[in-house]
């Protein structure tokens, strides 16, 4: 007798993803030891329910509806904009305290693990679709706007190469990545536009590096001028968006560590990325873990997304990944053996 036919997951529980804008919006309107919530929640819970949920053993096929999926996107996007508006409400009302820090924190890591996300399945729609635009506005939110055109145009073409900044090699540790990444990938970025003719202050990307320095000196300005709450707000913006833009980076880390195409020239296959059937990290980032399927068919949606059996397998999921790759001798260790000539 044969097997019954799997069916797709039901789409709930994707919802699981705004827990965490939810926490953070509510530490931020009642403040004090409330706005460690989201800290808690991404670096503490996060990783153990990556571990007591487990991996999908047999994957469900991908869903073929993208109505839920398409509204659920815009939801992200707007709670978004709202944590970012009770973000300010706290700053601006709390000063430079230790409770600024750690709200900024919260903010910064929900930011990655729910906007970035976000914007980075709106960043493949169309170009100047209300979706592509919304994409840009997250990505500004958090003075990291080139990041769509370096990933469309070289990460998706390079990756798993040397001509991709995003592409960890197997000797660079997590820090010294961050501090590779970050700069190469706003220097790609512009080199992208400069082919495309787009050069000095007609490039987008030196363009929204301008607007990012404007925004950030009329804040200093403004606290010069006696405005009280522009430093606070300057701070906390500043501390939430590198911890956002570093958690992002971490992701592109552990996606593609250690793997190197033999010849640049050669097709992108599924062996080039690292994924994970991990429920928690599948369902609250929007099946981001099945990174393989996406560089192989990067216009697909990701509720079409599908797993690769053959593909390198991470040990857990991408909360749980954190804290060991934090440590480099212990990541390597913990990923030996998983991918051949790593």
């Amino acid at each position: 007798m044969s097997e019954p036919e799997l069916s797709p997951e039901p789409w709930p529980v994707h919802l699981l993803g705004l827990i965490s804008p939810g926490l953070a919006i509510s530490g931020n309107i009642l403040g004090g030891a409330y706005t460690l919530m989201g800290v808690v929640f991404i670096w503490g819970v996060g990783p153990l329910l990556d571990l007591a949920m487990g991996e999908s053993k047999n994957p469900r096929p991908p869903r073929e509806s993208g109505t839920p999926f398409e509204a659920l996107l815009w939801v992200h996007g707007m709670l978004h904009f709202v944590m970012l508006g009770s973000f300010v409400y706290f700053a601006s009302s709390e000063g430079l305290t230790r409770w600024l820090i750690a709200a900024s924190l919260s903010t910064g890591l929900v930011a990655a693990a729910s906007a970035i996300v976000t914007a980075h399945e709106l960043g493949h729609k169309r170009p100047k679709s209300p979706g592509w635009r919304l994409a840009r506005a997250l990505l500004f939110s958090i003075n990291y706007p080139h990041f769509t055109t370096e990933h469309n145009h070289n990460h998706h073409k390079n990756v798993a190469t040397d001509l991709d900044p995003a592409s960890a090699t197997y000797e660079q540790g997590i820090w010294a990545f961050w501090i590779s990444t970050i700069p190469g990938q706003f220097a790609s970025s512009v080199r992208v536009h400069n082919r495309k003719g787009r050069t000095g202050f007609s490039n987008p990307s030196w363009r929204g590096l301008a607007l990012q320095i404007l925004l950030i000196s009329s804040l200093a300005v403004g606290h010069y001028a006696g405005l009280q709450w522009a430093l606070p707000v300057l701070v906390g913006w500043g501390i939430l968006s590198l911890i956002a833009i570093m958690t992002l980076e971490y992701v592109n880390y552990i996606r593609h560590w250690g793997l190197r195409r033999e010849d640049g020239s050669r097709k992108f296959e599924e062996e080039h990325a690292w994924n994970t059937e991990a429920r928690w990290s599948r369902w609250s980032l929007l099946e981001l873990t099945r990174h393989s399927d996406h560089h192989l068919h990067a216009s697909v949606p990701f509720w079409k997304l599908r797993p690769y059996p053959d593909a390198p397998t991470l040990p857990s999921g991408y909360y749980a990944c954190w804290w060991p790759c934090l440590v480099p001798p212990i990541w390597r260790r913990m990923m030996r053996g998983r991918a051949p000539g790593v």
